[in-house]
């Protein structure tokens, strides 16, 4: 069997619910969150050739998975550089606020611009790419078989992924963020360096697997 990396968006949280932005900030589950991550930690509770979780350390990212870890009865490793993408002084509002606020630097964010942005401390597309993708690079490296699970967030795994499969670092806006829950499985070449180091076989899958059948 070929070595997988399973990368899953945490469960919902108010933020999510509310349309806010979230970042850095450290915001838990919800409830509809917590039956999210309990409902893919039991999708991926028969898959035995799970050897590995590593997590965002934000609670958000960790909770979903230690939902994941508990039916394998593994620990979760926390990895800073797993984080959400930081949208500074961003965090905790709508879109519609920061377009009344920021309106020029809401203009190049919704156009994928990252430069410009430096007025409201939002982190640059291509240092959040490289940091995700350095660190499942190295999680590549420790484990030679099996699959290893990454939870983290919805612009970090785009944006980390879109450099995984060698699309550039923050300059490919072909992936859309995956849903709560959600998850996408690579498989990693045995050449790992370079660019286009794994191929994505799946992305976006819900949850619960057994609704899309």
């Amino acid at each position: 069997m070929a070595f997988r990396l399973i990368l899953v968006r945490h469960g919902q949280t108010d933020y999510n619910y509310a349309g806010r932005i979230q970042g850095a900030s450290d915001i838990p589950l919800n409830e509809a969150g917590l039956a999210q991550a309990r409902a893919v930690g039991e999708s991926l509770a028969g898959d035995k050739s799970i050897a590995a979780m590593y997590s965002s350390p934000l609670g958000r990212a960790m909770a979903t998975a230690e939902a994941i870890a508990a039916p394998h009865g593994l620990e979760v490793s926390s990895d800073a550089r797993l984080r959400e993408r930081g949208f500074g002084d961003w965090e905790g509002l709508t879109r519609e606020e920061i377009e009344k606020g920021w309106p020029l630097e809401f203009a190049l964010w919704r156009a994928g611009v990252s430069s410009g942005l430096e007025k409201a401390r939002v982190e640059h597309r291509a240092d959040v790419a490289h940091r995700f993708d350095a660190a499942c690079r190295e999680f590549s490296d420790r484990h030679e078989v099996g699959t290893v699970v990454v939870v983290a967030h919805g612009a970090a795994i785009s944006l980390g992924l879109s450099a995984m499969i060698g699309a550039g670092l923050g300059d490919f806006y072909g992936l859309a963020s995956m849903g709560n829950c959600h998850r996408a499985v690579v498989e990693v070449r045995r050449a790992r360096e370079g660019a286009g180091w794994v191929r994505l076989t799946s992305l976006n899958l819900p949850p619960d697997f057994a609704a899309t059948q």
